[in-house]
């Protein structure tokens, strides 16, 4: 409601004073007569204050029970009142009505205690006891990150990686294991999870001959199929991590969007509960939006009648708290009047509570996208702000609301109000990431997944796993199957495609190429610093790239640790990425012509 509660509530009577609402407010001593007591015409139609109303006609108001009033006043409308309350909180009986009056009459405030924010910018990296996963796990501690890891092997990821990580233990290969509490308040994933290939004749214990590379041994799979972590185990992962993370469009809160539309139950929550007259309500149009698509409206007529002048429409709680922690705000698609509107975000489920609320203008006659970020909402209680109140919690929305007021907060009065009628269309709610958008999803590939089906290529000039696609059960084919389902998906992401990863160590100069064309070898400890590089890069998002060193394979690359060669800007290299660069394209301009 709005929040310029009355330090006191009057009923108007039919005498020349006004009786203070008490525990008689049931009484016969206030008589209730039938009429019409609003004037003006417009207010002669009746809104439904709840929930959607789909038929844009108003019905006459042939009757309405309203209080006795003096001639100075209108009546105050007990009935809509009661509706008000039993719309969000239910049947109101009259111990649990008279509580909440008191409380208003004591202008006592809410008493709640400061909940802990959820765990913010958290990287998991799946495949973190891999070559590179653990060397990317141990440069994000080395920079204060905070880190979360997947793994199957408990014991094992904490003997590597240390008896204090936070972990995660699950199978991508197997959805169940995938719970959505495990993620909660990850915000990027770095994905080095890959299927295991190694030797026929089998490995040392730490994995040596697998750690040169398969150039030097007869390779075969171990353990889960290509198919099953590559394509299947990419899919879950996906799903799993898709709420947490954000997409670049944004997640549809309210509203008509192409082949999508999501509803929300919204009441009339106006200054009837403070004594006033103004009424509004909350309809879809089914043709009124840009193009004659569905919108929602909100409109009304306000009033500043005893003492009022505000009309809102709030949802009810969300069963399920929104999760939009992934986000940097909220974005409204609205057809202006000139006026000047708030929005209001709760995080509790009490019904008089602090609403986290900014303002936002609109410009008449015209369709306009407005933006409020998080960031820049205020704390609000009856009008004042709550200098102590918690910290906005984006990961616990409970619901939202849109009001049309003559206040603002602290003794503030919007300058544009107006009394009378009003209406905003509101096409559409959604969440939305800031530009310029960084990689929420980096995924540690491999060069040559368009290679193995390419017409007219050498392949003894190419490496093993392109000679053996087959043979390895087409392990190139389901990465590339897998790296689509990622392009797909909606996520920010950058795809790295190194060459042949080997144990050197970083710091070579590097060679980074678009398309699947490029040979050679890369530091897995240079892969690893590429992807932390990646998530904080917008010039890598949406990309994929291929990677290499510019040491040749027959050259050992070593490092001198009195003189170790400079860090790297790899902004230097992402800068030159191109959008939509997969390799594939050759693919598509080689296929042979469909018969006609």
């Amino acid at each position: 409601m709005e929040c310029c509660f009355l330090s006191t509530l009057h009923i108007p009577s039919s005498s020349s004073r006004s009786r203070t609402l008490s525990s008689q407010v049931f009484s016969n001593r206030y008589q209730l007569v039938l009429s019409s007591s609003i004037s003006n015409p417009f207010l002669h139609h009746k809104f439904k204050p709840f929930g959607y109303d789909r038929n844009l006609s108003y019905h006459n108001r042939t009757k309405r029970g309203s209080i006795r009033a003096e001639a100075e006043k209108q009546g105050w409308d007990v009935g809509r009142f009661l509706k008000t309350l039993y719309f969000f909180n239910g049947p109101p009986s009259p111990a649990k009505l008279f509580e909440f009056l008191i409380e208003k009459l004591s202008g006592t405030s809410p008493s709640e205690p400061v909940k802990a924010m959820d765990n913010s910018g958290v990287i998991l990296v799946a495949g973190a006891t891999g070559g590179v996963g653990r060397r990317v796990v141990d440069l994000l501690r080395k920079n204060g990150r905070s880190v979360r890891v997947l793994v199957r092997n408990e014991e094992k990821a904490k003997r590597m990686l240390g008896p204090d990580v936070d972990l995660i233990v699950g199978d991508i290969t197997k959805a169940s294991t995938l719970l959505p509490e495990y993620f909660k308040g990850v915000r990027t994933v770095i994905n080095a999870v890959s299927v295991i290939v190694g030797p026929k004749e089998g490995d040392t214990p730490d994995r040596a001959k697998y750690s040169q590379g398969i150039k030097f041994f007869e390779p075969e799979i171990k353990g889960d199929s290509p198919e099953m972590v590559e394509f299947i185990g990419m899919k879950n992962l996906i799903n799993a991590v898709k709420e947490t993370v954000g997409l670049r469009s944004g997640k549809l809160i309210f509203g008509f969007d192409e082949n999508i539309s999501r509803e929300l139950p919204w009441g009339a929550l106006d200054d009837v509960v403070m004594g006033g007259v103004s009424e509004s309500t909350f309809l879809i149009d089914s043709n009124g939006g840009e193009n004659g698509t569905p919108t929602g409206i909100f409109r009304g007529i306000v009033s500043t009648t005893n003492n009022g002048g505000f009309t809102s429409v709030r949802t009810k709680n969300f069963s399920i708290p929104e999760d939009l922690s992934a986000y940097d705000g909220l974005e409204l698609r609205v057809k202006g009047n000139g006026l000047r509107y708030k929005l209001i975000i709760r995080t509790s489920r009490d019904w008089d509570t602090v609403g986290y609320t900014v303002g936002f203008d609109t410009v008449k006659d015209q369709w306009q996208s407005v933006r409020l970020p998080f960031s820049s909402l205020r704390p609000i209680f009856r009008a004042k702000t709550v200098a102590d109140a918690p910290p906005f919690n984006p990961s616990e929305i409970i619901s939202l609301q849109l009001m049309f007021s003559k206040f603002e907060y602290d003794g503030k009065l919007n300058p544009t109000f107006l009394e009378g009628p009003f209406q905003l269309p509101i096409s559409a709610i959604r969440a939305y990431l800031k530009e310029p958008v960084t990689p929420r999803f980096v995924h540690v590939g491999s060069a040559g997944v368009t290679r193995p089906d390419r017409p007219g290529l050498d392949l003894s000039k190419q490496p093993p796993a392109v000679r053996l696609n087959k043979e390895l059960d087409f392990i190139l084919t389901y990465k590339l199957k897998g790296e689509d389902l990622i392009r797909e998906s909606g996520i920010p992401y950058t795809i790295i495609r190194p060459c042949a990863l080997t144990e050197e160590p970083a710091g070579a100069d590097l060679i980074v190429e678009q398309g699947d064309n490029i040979t050679g070898k890369i530091s897995r400890d240079e892969v690893a610093r590429m992807c932390i590089a990646a998530v904080e890069s917008p010039y890598a998002c949406d990309k994929t790239f291929e990677v290499k060193s510019v040491i040749p394979f027959s050259e050992p690359y070593t490092v001198d640790p009195e003189n170790p060669p400079p860090e790297k800007d790899y902004n230097v290299y992402f800068q030159i990425l191109k959008d939509g660069i997969t390799g594939k394209e050759s693919l598509e301009q080689s296929a042979p012509p469909v018969p006609v």
